[in-house]
């Protein structure tokens, strides 16, 4: 099978541009202290699509990247994104913005190794899940990846970077989890894990945001301002929205309007039937990454395109969820919609591996097996006859 997945190309690349055209809907309008910076109308728009074109280019690499070298890069890839994390915190590499230290200097912007830390978990648990000794009813094979897990996370909580850490805690557990991990062992981390998050959310600021979750209202010109105004977008959108380039809460009013919260001016603009057609695109891109996990032989494939489909629509789902308010304010773009670069890129380089999985071509894991290998391989990854998984026991769609 030498095609690639033209749905899953199709859908991303209606994302792509609908994300483009979004950023110059949302940044057109320039303030006065805007202006001041040398900002004009079309400069995140033109900066955006520069970092469109690298992405491509991302894409072409990844699609043509042999998955079987891949699997080989991924624990100096691993290392390669925790030095990165590190870099941050160094005088003139690091940049900070809004009391945070997230990214690093490159030019001719910036990068946020965070971003690449999900892409790196991912490839590094699909070789770790998939590899011959690996026990999905062995505590210590589950404990390996939650210890390196835990590692990212302390780092990144200096930064700090609450949104990334969680998504990478929901990432590495589905994963774990679909691979067949003992409901046990997740359930045993739970205690100490809630301990943890009591007290990361005991911290002030982030308690602030906590209460003007439940509450925005109460506070709606100090802590629950942001919330309240995307409210304010979405109930102004209705049914059909004002119309492209329409929105009022772009104007200064919501902040972050080209980036966190990009999905309340889709609200506006476009409404509720605007904000459907986008929830839905994610998901059927998230059901076109499982189908191509459904339909190779390879177990490191398998387990990549699964983590790849997640990682995209695990970020999807929480900042739909945040800009709703169905959840505390994070710090989480929407991929291929929000600005910034270093989310674009690393999820181009992701639908770039998955239409590469998609071609078939490369079976890595399975070439140059013996059959008494392929034999016992078999029996751990639970491969049927007709090529497909299980999960936890069920045959997966």
């Amino acid at each position: 099978m030498d095609k690639y997945d033209k749905w899953l190309l199709f859908i991303t690349l209606v994302l792509i541009v609908f994300g483009a055209l979004m950023i110059y809907s949302s940044t057109s309008v320039i303030t006065p202290a805007l202006a001041k910076k040398g900002i004009t109308e079309f400069y995140y728009f033109k900066r955006h699509i520069f970092t469109i074109l690298i992405g491509f280019g991302f894409m072409f690499l990844a699609y043509r990247m042999s998955l079987s070298y891949l699997k080989k890069m991924a624990i100096p890839l691993l290392i390669f994104s925790f030095v990165l994390l590190l870099l941050v915190f160094l005088p003139g590499i690091g940049v900070t913005a809004g009391g945070a230290e997230r990214w690093i200097k490159l030019w001719p912007s910036t990068f946020q190794p965070s971003e690449l830390v999900k892409l790196s978990m991912v490839i590094f648990l699909a070789g770790y899940l998939s590899a011959l000794g690996y026990r999905a009813d062995s505590f210590a094979s589950f404990i390996k990846p939650i210890f390196i897990m835990i590692i990212f996370q302390a780092v990144i909580l200096k930064q700090p970077d609450f949104g990334a850490v969680m998504s990478l805690t929901f990432l590495t557990f589905a994963m774990l989890f679909l691979s067949g991990t003992r409901l046990r062992y997740l359930f045993f981390l739970s205690a100490p894990a809630l301990l943890i998050l009591y007290k990361l959310i005991m911290e002030p600021y982030r308690l602030r945001r906590v209460m003007s979750f439940l509450d925005p209202w109460k506070d709606p010109q100090g802590s629950g301002f942001q919330l309240v105004q995307s409210f304010i977008a979405f109930g102004s959108g209705g049914l059909t929205g004002v119309g492209l380039g329409g929105s009022k809460q772009k104007l200064s009013y919501l902040p972050e309007s080209h980036t966190d919260f990009i999905f309340s001016i889709i609200g506006e603009e476009f409404g509720f039937i605007g904000v459907l057609i986008v929830m839905a695109l994610f998901l059927l891109l998230f059901i076109r990454g499982i189908s191509i996990a459904n339909k190779t032989k390879d177990g490191f494939a398998y387990h990549l395109a699964v983590g790849l489909s997640l990682m995209i629509s695990i970020q999807a789902l929480i900042n739909f969820a945040v800009a709703a308010g169905m959840v505390p304010t994070k710090g989480l773009p929407l991929p291929f919609i929000s600005y910034g670069g270093s989310s674009l890129l690393v999820n181009m380089a992701a639908i770039g591996i998955l239409l590469n999985i998609s071609r078939g071509n490369d079976n890595g894991d399975m070439e140059g097996l013996n059959k008494k290998t392929f034999a016992r391989r078999k029996a751990k990854k639970g491969i049927y006859n007709d090529s497909r998984f299980t999960i936890h026991g069920l045959r997966t769609i």
